[in-house]
């Protein structure tokens, strides 16, 4: 189905980017923050059974899961305030325009450790743009092993906060990146970036969210896109989410 925006511009509705981790039954699903696996366990009370392959009439599971350690999610301020905002009630646009850029984090010294981390000069590419509601970042190299993979205690890649002059200057509300955090993953509660990012506690901003752990496929090049972004409509800060990129024809 091929869709005429505002702008002129069109997108194919059929032939959207899958960027999201699937959640799954597997020990191969990916992990962060020291949670172990999802679990999808079938329902089991007073001899009844919830599971076709031992007896039962239909496959009736409960799924065990932390939506910010168990793949791709969408996460609003609410991950950081005391009270805890939904998710589902500050997203409610779904479409927005997008640009994708590849990085390659640069090696700094953080205490005694040396940190790959993500600075404005890593984002160098946004330099061509104006204006953008949503910035995807994918991490170099990339490679398949991130759709399975155990970030805990990897201290992997994250954001400085110089990233911030950029994505301000773009009016960027939707940030989207292939790591588990924008923030060290010890940092002893700081959380630095994601403060920074949504003014809080001085001006916060109940618009923007931060969408963690997806995956681009190499097959797909970096530029502007029209992102769907849609998290199942769980009342917490941070739920599981699916977000699609369409190419412009």
């Amino acid at each position: 189905m091929i869709v005429q925006l505002e702008t002129g511009r069109k997108i194919n509705l059929k032939e959207g980017h899958d960027i999201s981790l699937p959640l799954s039954n597997s020990p191969l699903n990916p992990t962060a923050w020291y949670v172990k696996p999802p679990r999808f366990e079938p329902v089991m009370e007073n001899g009844w059974v919830g599971s076709v392959e031992l007896g039962g009439a239909v496959n009736f599971r409960n799924i065990y899961f932390n939506p910010h350690g168990h793949g791709t999610h969408t996460e609003c301020l609410g991950h950081i305030t005391k009270k805890i905002h939904s998710i589902n009630n500050v997203l409610n646009a779904y479409f927005f325009t997008a640009v994708l850029v590849s990085v390659s984090p640069e090696k700094l010294s953080v205490g005694e450790e040396m940190d790959s981390v993500i600075t404005k000069k890593s984002l160098a590419a946004l330099a061509a743009y104006s204006s953008v509601e949503a910035v995807v970042i994918r991490t170099l190299p990339n490679t398949n092993t991130k759709q399975s993979y155990q970030y805990s205690s990897t201290n992997p890649p994250y954001l400085s906060l110089d990233c911030l002059e950029e994505l301000n200057r773009l009016g960027v509300k939707h940030l989207l990146l292939d790591l588990p955090s924008v923030d060290r993953e010890s940092d002893g509660g700081a959380l630095a970036f994601h403060h920074a990012y949504w003014g809080v506690p001085s001006t916060p901003d109940m618009e923007r969210t931060i969408t963690e752990l997806v995956f681009v496929n190499n097959a797909i090049p970096d530029g502007e896109y029209m992102l769907n972004l849609q998290v199942a409509p769980f009342e917490n800060d941070a739920s599981p989410s699916r977000p699609v990129l369409y190419s412009y024809i």
